[in-house]
């Protein structure tokens, strides 16, 4: 395929991937801060896509720029991890399936966070399995210490907080929806 081509194959492209992920041009522009106008051109083929543009839309659709593009399998299967630190935390992707359940490996450093934390709540359902160390769950009203083996599930919409009381780090693997990335909000009010 020459470059003409590689170019002209990326609208439909683009259109097919917001489409299979439910989106409109409006949340994919509010997203990325592309206009409407400026995706629907690219959609359509009548605007060529710059490196810019390109790179503002794989993040906005979790794909690699290879994947916009439709470049050819390498045939190299590995999920590429790409570590990344929140809150003292290490989250390590193990999945890149844009939208629906992601999967993760979570290391919480030796006594994380330092303080008892306030239980957030957010739309979703979480599974977690704690390779080593403990975890400490709080669950609404309820506390759980799980240790290496032990698995849980439960509604994210209920209160809920984790908390490393070991000495050594806790590694977990977890299991949620898109939810799970969102803004968390707080479940009870701050006091004054």
């Amino acid at each position: 395929m020459d470059l003409d081509e590689v170019l002209q194959a990326v609208g439909p492209r683009l259109r097919e991937l917001r489409q299979e992920r439910g989106t409109t041009l409006a949340q994919l522009s509010k997203s990325t801060g592309i206009s409407v106008s400026t995706l629907s051109r690219l959609e359509s083929g009548r605007r060529r896509p710059t490196l810019e543009l390109l790179l503002l839309l794989a993040r906005a659709h979790q794909v690699q720029l290879d994947e916009l593009i439709d470049a050819p399998v390498t045939g190299d299967p590995r999920v590429h991890l790409k570590q990344v630190k929140r809150f003292g935390m290490t989250f390590i992707p193990l999945s890149r399936r844009p939208g629906g359940m992601q999967a993760y490996k979570q290391i919480y450093p030796p006594h994380w966070p330092g303080y008892e934390p306030e239980q957030q709540v957010h739309e979703g359902y979480e599974w977690l399995y704690v390779l080593s160390g403990r975890l400490r769950l709080l669950l609404g009203r309820h506390e759980v210490v799980l240790g290496a083996g032990e698995a849980a599930e439960f509604d994210t919409r209920t209160p809920h907080a984790f908390v490393n009381p070991g000495a050594e780090p806790t590694e977990v693997l977890a299991l949620h929806g898109p939810q799970g990335e969102r803004m968390h909000v707080r479940a009870r009010p701050t006091p004054k």
